[in-house]
């Protein structure tokens, strides 16, 4: 059970996360907002809750499955700890779990790191970073890179996007969008070959020092329950408290 007080944080780090990573269409429902950007990735081809009133959910739920099957793919519903009856329902309604992940908070220390050498910001990703972050990601499919620059074209909010360079060359990359006081870090990503050398590390301390500078007060990320590599990394910077969890719902 989450306490009211964590539950308002909660929601509001729930929109921060999903401002920070939108998508090109999108529609409300009846207190839900229906995603669909097309490509693989589920948090932007999937049924999202909003916070306070809602409508019946298996009303809902029959009437996503039938937009999404007009649009020729199978609904996802992503459920948040903050809404755990959907859970029941999903579970009556043949739907299985999969993609357990959860989010992060922690309060911006008031320090001066700035992570700055060998870290370059800009407030839009240029070619150079594109590129590396695709190389970061390994084989990444055509439908794959469109739907994704689709999705960052879409920011409005505050922004910045890092990367970590060594010998003229990127090795990791990471971007951070402002949301009422609160950085969200999304797209964090190590080249392969470089990986366990601290390049996230510095990219996360240099968007912190840019955000708290922009008067952030507040950080969060989402990352899949199971990495316990990329857990491990976020603790040492001080997300080591788990503010609410989420899955994907599909049915096969």
């Amino acid at each position: 059970m989450i306490r009211q007080s964590d539950a308002d944080r909660a929601w509001v780090v729930e929109e921060a996360c999903r401002n920070a990573r939108p998508s090109p269409l999108e529609i409300g429902l009846g207190g839900w907002i229906l995603r669909a950007s097309g490509g693989p990735t589920r948090r932007t081809n999937s049924l999202n809750p909003l916070r306070g009133w809602r409508d019946d959910p298996a009303r809902i739920v029959a009437e996503a499955e039938s937009l999404y099957r007009n649009l020729g793919r199978p609904l996802i519903v992503r459920v948040p700890d903050l809404v755990p009856e959907m859970d029941v329902l999903l579970d009556g309604l043949g739907y299985r779990s999969e993609g357990e992940a959860c989010t992060l908070f922690a309060e911006l220390p008031p320090d001066d790191r700035d992570g700055a050498e060998g870290v370059a910001l800009d407030n839009a990703p240029d070619a150079a970073w594109l590129a590396a972050r695709a190389a970061c990601e390994g084989v990444v499919s055509e439908v794959a890179l469109r739907t994704y620059h689709d999705s960052i074209a879409c920011l409005i909010l505050p922004r910045m996007f890092a990367r970590r360079i060594e010998a003229n060359r990127t090795v990791a990359v990471a971007y951070g969008v402002l949301h009422r006081g609160i950085l969200v870090f999304e797209s964090v990503a190590t080249h392969p070959s470089h990986r366990r050398a601290g390049h996230a590390r510095s990219l996360i301390v240099a968007l912190m020092a840019w955000a708290r500078r922009e008067g952030a007060t507040g950080a969060c990320l989402q990352v899949v329950a199971e990495n316990a590599p990329a857990r491990a990394l976020y603790a040492g910077l001080g997300f080591s408290r788990s503010l609410y969890g989420y899955r994907y719902r599909r049915r096969d």
